[in-house]
């Protein structure tokens, strides 16, 4: 709920309360008619179609939720002109007389009053909402002001912006100016003495004009536009005094004093109406009510009045509602009831002083406010409208291989998504389900086996050949099935010692050992030795590869996934309006929010009252209205309750130093959202 429903969720409590306080339902003071017999009143009087539809409107014009209490203006309109209180007919008008003959009507009135209250409440609510919207609006013409009135670049492009304007209006005067003085050549204006022979002084000019040579009139045309030109340039000689950006600084600082103006109005008339508006603690209820709804008359009629300053502003609506003929009962009280004319004044406030507030202000914005859209942005879209034609004249002559780039540019997405997406993705699930005939190797299944029982058989053959280099004490003994059976074991575990031996003994004598000894053979089973040796790598490589399949699976599958992802991202960015620069713009609304805060609250501590002004109240509600409308949506569900709870207490509190202490605490704890 914003600031100004947790307001109007409060009046119409107190209202909640008035319609059932016991008061209401003493219809007769005779202290003879028993409780009974006013209960039979109280029935019978409820029985009325009148006031059974001012029961209904009375609970319709009720806030629905404390979400949303507020009913839109123009349903309120419409259930005041249904209870045909706001209209002057005699068919409804409720006369003291009696129901069935006998029983008065007692509670019409009151249950009058009680509507109206409603409706004064909604209004009321509606006027604030109009009002702090109106002076968050103004920000940005005051910020846009501001920035030109400092900066010379800015300066430079407003007068850019502006000079087409300038120039038309320079040029404008000139030719009213020049037509006129050339009209009073043909009709010159006579003196009193000459009234007598006007036609005769008329025809003669006529004929003095119509003997000039054609060179001799367009001499006199030029002489009298350069006449003009030069009385124009010496009445706006502080166009010549001054640098054409030092003239539209200057006007900034106008115009922001004009903006800053109705701002100060406007919050003040905020002010006004939190601190004095439908505050029915203050005395009897319905005096509470009229002199709310006069005070809420006035603020919407003055408010956009930005002559004197806001001190007369404040006085003025205050000395308004205190000489208000109304509350003075001045007039006719039997024409028309208390209720109907204040049901008048409330739909008078609906139907003509909303709009009529709305439109000034928007007059006041339009005169001071920022130039339009079709101003500041006349040069680019003059550029884009000159450029047209050649960017026409380049799609056309490149359409071909501007179509190619585009199917290029597609089927590049497609393949990229295909082989860098959903392959990978493809093999990824493959491998999760283990499938083993689609198993990564580097080499048969068999040939590592092959290999190997193949080197058992050269190095056994070659030892069993020359058991004299398998033994350990040379002995050319043959070799028993045991010993066989221990070389074979060691062969899988890589000795070879009796090739080795051989080898070594056969290396001393190169020569020899290769024609006579058995270098050769034993170099052979080395290579059958090292073959093996390098598929043993090979699969403890494999066995290294399956077993990082999956990661080198979900390797191959990242980079697709962040392009993707990030393209994505970027695409959301732009569609969605730029996401950074709207969170920048909260940050900025926020920091700016919290700064005015600080100072309002540090100007009015230094006053002797310590109490703020009803400027500084509206301004502070609108802020923490901005407060409430843009922090919270980045806050956890819980932070934010607190957050609101401590922004209604800063709203609520009177006393300035206290105001400034739940300030800093905002601060302290919630800078993480804050700042």
């Amino acid at each position: 709920m914003s600031v100004i429903g947790d307001r109007v969720w409060a009046i119409n409590t107190q209202l909640n309360s008035i319609s059932r306080d016991h008061d209401l339902f003493v219809v007769t003071e005779d202290e003879q008619v028993s409780l009974q017999e006013q209960g039979v009143l109280v029935a019978t009087a409820l029985e009325s179609p009148r006031v059974a539809e001012l029961v209904r409107i009375f609970k319709a014009l009720s806030t629905p939720s404390s979400s949303d209490p507020l009913l839109p203006t123009w349903r309120i309109e419409q259930l005041l002109i249904q209870s045909q209180l706001a209209m002057h007919h005699d068919t409804f008008k409720f006369t003291p007389g009696a129901v069935d003959g006998e029983l008065p009507n007692p509670f019409e009135t009151e249950i009058e009053w009680l509507l109206l209250a409603k409706a004064a409440m909604q209004i009321y609510g509606a006027i604030l909402q109009t009002l702090i919207d109106q002076n968050i609006s103004l920000e940005d013409h005051l910020w846009y002001w501001d920035d030109i009135s400092r900066s010379y670049r800015l300066g430079f492009l407003l007068w850019l912006q502006k000079s087409p304007l300038q120039l038309w209006s320079f040029t404008r005067d000139v030719y009213y100016e020049s037509t006129h003085r050339i009209r009073s050549m043909y009709s010159p204006e006579l003196k009193p003495e000459d009234e007598l022979d006007e036609e005769h002084v008329a025809v003669s000019r006529k004929d003095s004009i119509k003997c000039m040579s054609m060179s001799d009139r367009w001499r006199k045309f030029y002489h009298i536009v350069r006449t003009t030109v030069q009385d124009r340039s010496l009445v706006n000689i502080q166009d010549r005094i001054l640098s054409p950006i030092a003239l539209c600084q200057a006007e900034a600082r106008e115009k922001a004093y004009q903006i800053r103006r109705l701002k100060e109005n406007i919050a003040c008339g905020v002010g006004a109406l939190v601190h004095e508006g439908l505050d029915f603690n203050r005395g009897e209820w319905k005096d509470v009510l009229e002199r709310s709804v006069s005070l809420m008359e006035t603020v919407m009629v003055q408010t956009a009045n930005i002559d004197g300053t806001v001190s007369d502003f404040e006085e003025g609506i205050f000395r308004f509602v205190d000489n208000d003929p109304e509350l003075l009962n001045q007039l006719d009280e039997e024409q028309d009831s208390p209720p109907r004319r204040l049901a008048n004044r409330l739909l008078t406030i609906l139907q003509h002083r909303l709009p009529r507030q709305a439109a000034d202000t928007r007059a006041v914005i339009k005169t001071h406010g920022r130039p339009s859209i079709w101003v500041r942005y006349w040069l680019p879209a003059t550029i884009g409208l000159l450029s047209s034609s050649m960017i026409l004249r380049f799609l056309t002559n490149r359409k071909a291989d501007i179509i190619q780039a585009i199917a290029d540019l597609g089927l590049t997405v497609r393949d990229f998504w295909s082989n860098w997406v959903i392959d990978p993705a493809r093999k990824i699930i493959k491998t999760i389900r283990h499938d083993e005939n689609r198993e990564l190797t580097l080499m048969s299944r068999d040939s590592l086996r092959a290999d190997l029982e193949s080197l058992e058989r050269m190095v056994v053959d070659f030892a069993v050949d020359k058991p004299h280099f398998a033994t350990a004490d040379g002995s050319a003994v043959a070799l028993t099935d045991a010993q066989v059976a221990d070389i074979r074991s060691r062969v899988v575990h890589g000795d070879v010692t009796p090739v080795l031996k051989a080898y070594e003994k056969d290396l001393r004598k190169p020569f020899i050992g290769a024609v006579k000894g058995d270098l050769v053979r034993s170099l052979l089973i080395q290579v059958q030795k090292s073959k093996v040796d390098m598929e043993v790598a090979l699969g403890g490589i494999d066995a290294l590869l399956k077993s990082q399949e999956l990661v080198f699976g979900f390797v191959s599958l990242t980079p697709g996934i962040l392009i993707s992802v990030g393209v994505y991202q970027y695409i959301r960015g732009v569609m969605s309006g730029r996401v950074g620069l709207r969170q920048r713009d909260r940050t900025s609304k926020t920091m700016r929010a919290v700064r005015t805060i600080n100072r309002m609250l540090a100007k009015a501590d230094l006053t002797p009252e310590k109490t703020m002004t009803y400027e500084q109240i509206g301004n502070l509600l609108c802020q923490v209205h901005i407060l409430r409308n843009i922090v919270p949506q980045t806050m956890p569900q819980d932070t934010r309750k607190d957050f609101l709870i401590d922004l209604d207490e800063l709203v609520n509190l009177r006393v300035v130093p206290f105001q400034k202490k739940t300030m800093e605490d905002i601060v302290l704890t919630y800078a993480k959202w804050l700042l």
